[in-house]
């Protein structure tokens, strides 16, 4: 049996084709289509029609290419960018119709459930009690959990292209009040999470996600290349250097650096400013980047769970309107 997911995210539209034999999702297939919905969609405003069409023909390669690779139909899923999106049911129908792939939003601390899911599966038991970070274009997700999935969990409106839009504007590269102006929401959304993190004083700290990775190799970490089970571990200290060196730095020279690749680079210092002032506030001086994340983790349960289980959740954020970017909302665990 093969699986596939289609996970529409800020920058790109990422299919991944998995072999579910012996309950492992193992990769027979991935491919990505460059989308950057972040240059098209500020926060608060709808995706306009040109974002949506380019959309529209992401996922429907996506799916032409699952199925040619003789995968099921796609567990399609969109991020915060759509998610958050005043015209998200017009997207989501538009993507239907035109291509009939029944892509969905999840709620922002589901999604840090099954982020938690993928990384506690590839950090295994020993890794003990576990607190996740994930850092995407429109959102960060924080998780704390001793088993399979989270004790609590957490989404807020601290995504590195978001912040980059209403932070940075067109300032490149950025003033020194504009990143404490930064470095201040960050501080005020994260407290509550923060706090209960440095309570739980958890034995491993991982962090997924594109900007983790490009961060990571910045500050030294081994590439890619070198293949995923390779240990990569995230100094604050290293982190706190690579903000300054950022920070000097417009994002065209930015793009220049080790590990920053072009399409994110403007978007890399709001990252890292997020990333460092996380690590700080949670009491963390090291992160693991864990390659495995949400794509994995809904494979996992697809595979652990069966089909009614992404039948559950996969509507469960689209009646409600899009999501107030303001307070915090921690979750327990869903079985």
């Amino acid at each position: 049996m093969r699986i596939s997911v289609v996970d529409v995210g800020s920058n790109t539209v990422r299919l991944v084709v998995a072999d579910a034999q012996g309950g492992v999702p193992l990769p027979v297939h991935t491919a990505k289509w460059r989308l950057r919905l972040s240059a098209y969609v500020r926060p608060g405003e709808p995706i306009p029609q040109e974002a949506v069409d380019r959309l529209v023909h992401a996922v429907e390669e996506a799916s032409r290419t699952a199925a040619r690779w003789h995968a099921s139909d796609p567990l399609a899923f969109a991020t915060a960018v759509v998610r958050s999106a005043p015209n998200r049911a017009e997207v989501l129908r538009a993507v239907r119709t035109r291509t009939g792939v029944d892509l969905c939003t999840l709620p922002g601390e589901v999604e840090a459930e099954l982020t938690f899911l993928g990384a506690r599966r590839w950090m295994g038991w020993r890794a003990g009690p576990l607190a996740l970070l994930d850092i995407g274009g429109g959102s960060l997700e924080v998780a704390f959990g001793r088993g399979r999935l989270p004790d609590f969990a957490a989404s807020l409106p601290l995504g590195a292209g978001r912040l980059t839009h209403e932070f940075f504007g067109d300032t490149d590269p950025p003033g020194p009040e504009q990143i404490r102006a930064l470095r201040r929401k960050v501080r005020h959304q994260l407290r509550d999470a923060a706090a209960r993190i440095r309570w739980e004083g958890p034995r491993t700290a991982v962090a997924t996600s594109r900007t983790f990775q490009q961060l990571g190799r910045l500050c030294g970490t081994a590439p890619g290349r070198n293949g995923p089970f390779v240990d990569r571990v995230l100094s604050r200290r290293d982190l706190r250097e690579a903000v300054e060196r950022l920070a000097g730095l417009p994002a065209a020279e930015r793009a220049l650096l080790p590990g920053i690749s072009a399409p994110r680079a403007a978007q890399s210092l709001a990252g890292a400013l997020v990333a460092h002032t996380t690590m700080k506030l949670t009491g963390l001086h090291t992160l693991t980047v864990c390659p495995w994340a949400i794509r994995e983790g809904i494979l996992l349960r697809h595979i652990e769970d069966g089909a009614s289980w992404w039948n559950r959740v996969a509507h469960l954020d689209e009646t409600a309107p899009p999501p107030d970017p303001v307070p915090l909302r921690l979750a327990g665990a869903r079985g």
